[in-house]
Order: C-alpha cells, then sequence, then structure tokens
C-alpha cells in the first residue's frame, strides 16, 4: 500500500476514535455528544496540541459528511405533518427565525461588521436543534404536553424556513452588495424547490414504491435515496444555492416512507463516520478569542437565547408565560444546522475566523443551557400514560442534536 494511503488512513483512524471517544465522554455527562466532538477537535487540531491536523482530503469527507446529515435530518421531517402541524407551531417557526436573524444582523451591521459576514452569523442563529429538546422531554415524560407538540410541530417549519434563509444567504455572500433581484430570484428557487419537495417529491416516490419493493436489487430503496441525495444536491448548487439543501430536501422526499424502508437507521450510520464536527472543532482558533471576540461571542449568544425565547415565546404568551417560556428555550438549542452553515461560510470566505469562532460558542452555549433550563421548566409534569403520537415519536428518537 502506497505511503500516502497509510497516512491517510491513519489520520481517519485518530479523527474517528477521538471524536467517539470525546463524544461518549460527554454522553456519561449528560451532554450533548456533538459538543465532545467539537472539543476534540479544538484540543487535538492544529490550533492546540497538533496531534491531528486534517488535510484537504479529511476536510472533503467532513463535506460529504454535512449533506448526509442534512439528509438525515430530512427524513426525520415527514411532509404530511407540515400541514397537519397546527397554526400556532407556524407562527412560532416564523417568529424564531425572525427575531434571531434581525436581531443578530442589526447587532454585528451596528457593531461594524462587513454585510455579507453578518447575515451569514444571522443566519446561523436561526437553525433550531429540536434532537436535544425531543430528548429532554422524553427523558421527564413530557412529551405529550401542550408545550411538547408546539415546540416539536414548529420544529419542522424552523427546518424548512432556516433551509430558505440560508439558501438566500449563501447567493448572497457571492456578491460585494445586496442585490435585489438576485435575492428575488434566490428566494423563488428555494421556495419553489421547498414547495416541490413537499406536495410532489413524496407522490413520486409513492409511484415508485411497488417497483422498488419488487426489484431483486439489495436494498433498492436506499440506494435510490442515496442517489437522488447526491443528485440534488449537485442541482442544488447548479442553481446558486448551496449543496445542504438539496440533500434536506432529498430526506424530505422520502420521509414518508423512511420507516417502512428503515432509511433513517441506515443513514444515520452513515453519518456516525463521515459527520463533520472533529474537523469544526480543528478548524476553531482559540487563540482568536481576545478580548473583542469574547465581547461579541457572549452578546450574540445573549442575542441568541433572547430572540429565541421571545420570539417563539409571544405566539403563545396568551397561554399563559410559563407555556411561552417553556416553548421559547425548547426552540433554544442550536445544533448540527448552525455550525455547518459556520463551516460553510468559512468554506466559502464569507466568514472569518473570528467569526466562526463566535457561532460555534454561540452554538455551545444554547446547546448547554437549554437541557437544564427544560428540565427546570417542567419540573411539574406528571409522566403521562400511553404512547406519543407518531410525529413526537420519531422527533424523540433523534440523536442528531
Amino acid at each position: 500500500m502506497p505511503q500516502h494511503a497509510d497516512t491517510f488512513l491513519l489520520e481517519l483512524f485518530a479523527i474517528f476514535v477521538w471524536a467517539k471517544v470525546f463524544a461518549e465522554i460527554f454522553e456519561q455527562l449528560s451532554l450533548p455528544a456533538v459538543l465532545g466532538e467539537i472539543l476534540a477537535g479544538v484540543i487535538l487540531g492544529p490550533h492546540a496540541t497538533g496531534l491531528v491536523i486534517p488535510t484537504d482530503t479529511v476536510g472533503s469527507i467532513a463535506e460529504i459528511g454535512a449533506i448526509f446529515l442534512l439528509f438525515t435530518v430530512g427524513l426525520e421531517t415527514r411532509p404530511q405533518e407540515l400541514i397537519r402541524v397546527g397554526r400556532v407551531s407556524m407562527r412560532v417557526a416564523i417568529a424564531g427565525v425572525a427575531v434571531p436573524f434581525a436581531l443578530g444582523l442589526t447587532y454585528l451591521r451596528l457593531h461594524g461588521e462587513p454585510a455579507h459576514e453578518a447575515v451569514f452569523v444571522a443566519a446561523a442563529m436561526v437553525a433550531t436543534s429540536v434532537g436535544i429538546t425531543a430528548r429532554v422531554l422524553s427523558d421527564i415524560h413530557a412529551l405529550n404536553t401542550r408545550e411538547a407538540k408546539v415546540i416539536l410541530g414548529a420544529a419542522v417549519f424552523d427546518d424548512i424556513l432556516g433551509m430558505i434563509v440560508l439558501t438566500v444567504v449563501a447567493g448572497l455572500s457571492t456578491g460585494g452588495s445586496i442585490r435585489w433581484i438576485h435575492m428575488g430570484v434566490l428566494t423563488v428557487e428555494a421556495l419553489g424547490f421547498a414547495v416541490f419537495m413537499i406536495f410532489i417529491g413524496p407522490r413520486l416516490v409513492g409511484r415508485m414504491r411497488t417497483r422498488l419493493n419488487r426489484m431483486s436489487t439489495h436494498d433498492a430503496p436506499l440506494i435510490l435515496a442515496l442517489a437522488i441525495c447526491l443528485g440534488l444536491s449537485v442541482a442544488a448548487t447548479k442553481i446558486g444555492m448551496a449543496a445542504i439543501i438539496g440533500a434536506f430536501f432529498a430526506g424530505l422526499m422520502f420521509a414518508d416512507y423512511s420507516p417502512e424502508w428503515n432509511l433513517q437507521p441506515r443513514a444515520h450510520a452513515i453519518n456516525e463516520f463521515l459527520a463533520p464536527f472533529f474537523v469544526m472543532g480543528a478548524k476553531l482558533d482559540i487563540r482568536l478569542f481576545n478580548g473583542s471576540v469574547w465581547a461579541v461571542a457572549i452578546v450574540i449568544s445573549l442575542l441568541a437565547i433572547i430572540s429565541k425565547v421571545v420570539g417563539c415565546g409571544l405566539p403563545v404568551i396568551r397561554e399563559g408565560v410559563s407555556t411561552a417560556l417553556k416553548v421559547g428555550v425548547g426552540m433554544m438549542p442550536r445544533g448540527e444546522v448552525a455550525l455547518i452553515v459556520a463551516l460553510m461560510g468559512l468554506q466559502m470566505g464569507a466568514i472569518s475566523q473570528k467569526a466562526y469562532a463566535v457561532v460555534i460558542f454561540m452554538a455551545g452555549v444554547t446547546t448547554l443551557l437549554a437541557p437544564p433550563l427544560l428540565r427546570y421548566l417542567f419540573r411539574h409534569v406528571e409522566p403521562q400514560s400511553g404512547p406519543p403520537d407518531e410525529l413526537e415519536a420519531e422527533m424523540r428518537e433523534s440523536s442528531l442534536g
């Protein structure tokens, strides 16, 4: 075997093992595993100990990992649930996207940050990692509560709106100034993509269902789903969107049939190997955290917390302050999507290393704070009898947070 192949395999081995060791440590501490994998990259990466220095090839694998990660997120977002969940969840999701983006963008622009960098960081503030919330609610037997149903329903719309925001932001970042016509075209493309995948995509898969089940090829549905995932990722880049958006909508297209074909566990297995979180940590230069960066990171984190609590809480304030707080905190944690937005912005040259550090810090803070706050807010909830409905069960099983 050539020497460079040996080196590459050794590098993959070191990254995989250390990432999973740190993830297990964090899981044992009742903390999100993703933060452990990021910390492993920070400590062992080139900006700290230098024990593991990811190459460009490893970076490419991480990009593929991001594609399959968003594909898995799409598999958890059933189109029928988008139509079924109530208007309250939709209002929560819209406010939960608009308020963080507006506050983040306004602060960064007033702080003197470049427009393209400000919009990218603001877009990263939009994402909600509901997998963490669902896991906590499951642990405290609160998945059948009214607040949990609103949170899980809003999270479905939050993913869709977040992808549309990312599409527009990624398109605008390629230019030096805002081009309104270009922005309008990107928005129409994103909306058209979303509508097609929600209403037409699943029907196309449904028509192929019988033929797929009759095929002699082993795991034919999985093969087709992966092929469409890669194909839509390429198509998304060709029309000016990010590849991960195509992957997300590919997952959405197959979400209704994921339980029947056992797609989600298989896609998750791929993510266990390809997940890009170690590389995200390795790209973080902790030496950048000086006084000014700490100040911006803390303010952005506070805005990220306040914007979700207030923005998502206001639409349900009529149901009581307690309900509003539960919904707001439930939508607060940022996770995989925010991190991937930051990594994508860094690779595109749309954000600086300092802005990247700010987003990583914000995602970590909101992810760490949400679980204990949720446990406190739901402390008086009595265990519910009976299984949660289908949407809640699927969200509870999510382990992407």
